[in-house]
């Protein structure tokens, strides 16, 4: 083999990009070398034409075999016939199995000599026929994996310095093929990640159409100017309020009247997100890293560099996976699940909330680390209660944007109605409202509004000292457990976390001290590091 083919052949290949055009252009190189009949690229792959393998029988493992992917040569019998077909007999071979699958076991070159009773040859008479004297086998070797074979049949004797030099093609060819593979891949993912974020851009702009910040009240008017002094800064921000008192509408204001307004804002449902998945929906992960990675995808961090993460439902996330989070809203850095290296970006997180976070923290179900990280700069939501003021404007905005579907003349609210909704406490606060104006429009009659639902007197609210009352007389599970771990950490500070002996949190609680160590497990409660012995 002429040295001076295999450096053109090398330098064509390394002008190539797309995986395909690479190892075309590597049979091709070959195949253009006088005494090559045939040049083959088998790659490995999954097994997935077992049922049809001619060498099903022999086969040790049909989980992975060797996938023919390139070929390119010339008969001497036939020249009109196409050796650029992948398919045919030989387009998979099992993993050790003849000449082609010893190679890609071993990684180890093979070079054999044709003599008239030579078992490697799987078709003597095509051989004979065309005139084959060697056959050269090099594994395609990138950083210690075997990637594939290289296999060249020759109508040549193939000496040891020949077969030296189509090692070092082999070995320039892998790394061609790795780097097409990559480029490729991380084609994939900036188009990927751009079809995310238009998707995103898309979705805020819907969320806009729909829904903007109405109304003048005093309350309100308190919102809005927090929002004018924190939105330039890169301050995180928490948004507290009850649900459905708009939270995600401040979280969309702040990004607007940014700086990072021409970048996403990425919303994330923290209640939503499985336990299993945090990380991989959050940083992304890598190809076969877990069980149903088919392939690399990027986290919300990734998609939200430049611009705004928002995490609604903050306190929903599980006290375990709180570190991973702190750690990147601290650091600005993550690494994908699976992967070995940090990535850096530039987010600014606005998260949202519809508990107390104090009393999560006081109660173990939430970081304090994390909680003084999210809480820079607090804004609260008032709800729809203490802003009656805004109800008729509210009322007038749903009643506009939602009557587009209704046909004929646009119903009208009238005072009665103002009065009506007004007078109701709204416990749901604007998702309850927008619920009942959009179910009025649906029964309107010619013209008028049915909202009768709201003529009787609104269902009054406990007092705020009472409100503690009535969850003691009713409590559901989740409560009774809540209830539960912060007696048993009250009893524990009483105590000064003595557990066993007189007055010790055992005694108290009636308990064995045995038993009371093994509940503070399972209830994830630890002693402070601050807590005198």
């Amino acid at each position: 083999m002429n040295p001076a083919t295999l450096q053109r052949a090398a330098l064509e290949v390394a002008q190539a990009l797309a995986p395909d055009q690479v190892l075309s252009t590597i049979v091709a190189g070959l195949a253009r070398e006088p005494g090559v009949a045939l040049a083959r690229i088998w790659l490995m792959g999954p097994g997935d034409l077992c049922a049809d393998c001619v060498f099903q029988e022999s086969c040790p493992d049909q989980t992975t075999c060797l996938h023919l992917m390139a070929s390119s040569g010339r008969s001497l019998v036939n020249p009109d016939e196409d050796w650029t077909s992948t398919s045919g007999h030989f387009q998979r071979f099992p993993i050790g199995v003849r000449k082609v699958g010893r190679v890609g076991a071993t990684g180890e070159p093979l070079l054999l000599q044709v003599t008239d009773d030579a078992e490697w040859v799987a078709r003597p008479e095509w051989a004979n026929s065309e005139g084959i004297r060697s056959f050269a086998g090099q594994p395609l070797i990138f950083r210690g994996e075997t990637l594939g074979v290289l296999a060249v049949f020759s109508r040549q004797l193939i000496d040891e310095e020949e077969f030296g030099w189509l090692r070092t093609f082999a070995d320039q060819a892998a790394v061609a093929i790795a780097n097409a593979n990559a480029f490729t891949e991380v084609q994939e993912l900036r188009d990927q990640l751009e079809l995310e974020r238009d998707y995103l851009r898309e979705e805020i702009k819907a969320v806009q159409s729909h829904g903007q910040i109405v109304g003048e009240s005093p309350a309100l008017r308190k919102v809005l100017e927090q929002i004018e002094v924190v939105a330039v800064t890169d301050a995180t921000v928490l948004i507290e309020g009850e649900s459905g008192t708009g939270k995600e509408l401040v979280a969309t204001a702040l990004h607007e009247r940014s700086q990072r307004s021409d970048h996403p804002l990425v919303r994330v449902n923290c209640a939503s997100i499985p336990r299993e998945l945090f990380e991989s929906e959050f940083f992304g992960h890598v190809k076969g890293s877990f069980t149903g990675a088919m392939q690399d995808r990027a986290g919300r961090f990734q998609v939200a560099d430049g611009g705004t993460l928002f995490l609604d439902e903050i306190g929903e996330i599980p006290i375990e996976l709180q570190g991973k989070l702190l750690r990147a809203l601290q650091e600005g850095q993550f690494s994908r699940v699976g992967e070995d290296h940090e990535r850096k970006v530039d987010v600014r997180v606005v998260a949202a909330t519809n508990r107390d976070l104090g009393r999560e923290v006081r109660a173990g179900r939430f970081r304090e680390d994390l909680y003084y990280r999210l809480t820079v700069f607090p804004i609260r939501v008032p709800p729809l209660r203490e802003r009656k003021e805004d109800i008729s404007s509210l009322a007038q905005h749903f009643v506009q944007t939602m009557s587009r579907a209704v046909k004929g003349r646009r119903p009208q609210l009238k005072q009665v109605d103002i009065d009506a909704l007004q007078q109701h406490d709204w416990p749901g606060n604007i998702r309850e409202l927008q619920n009942v104006i959009e179910r009025a429009l649906i029964t309107a009659r010619h013209g008028k509004l049915s909202l009768e639902a709201l003529t009787s007197p609104a269902p009054s609210r406990a007092p705020a000292s009472d409100e503690g009352a009535a969850r003691r007389r009713l409590m559901s599970y989740a409560d009774l457990k809540a209830f539960e771990k912060e007696n048993v950490i009250a009893v524990l500070n009483s105590t000064r976390w003595k557990i066993a002996g007189r007055d010790g949190a055992a005694e108290i609680l009636g308990v064995n001290a045995a038993t009371l160590a093994s509940r503070l497990k399972a209830m994830g409660i630890e002693r402070p590091r601050s807590t005198p012995e």
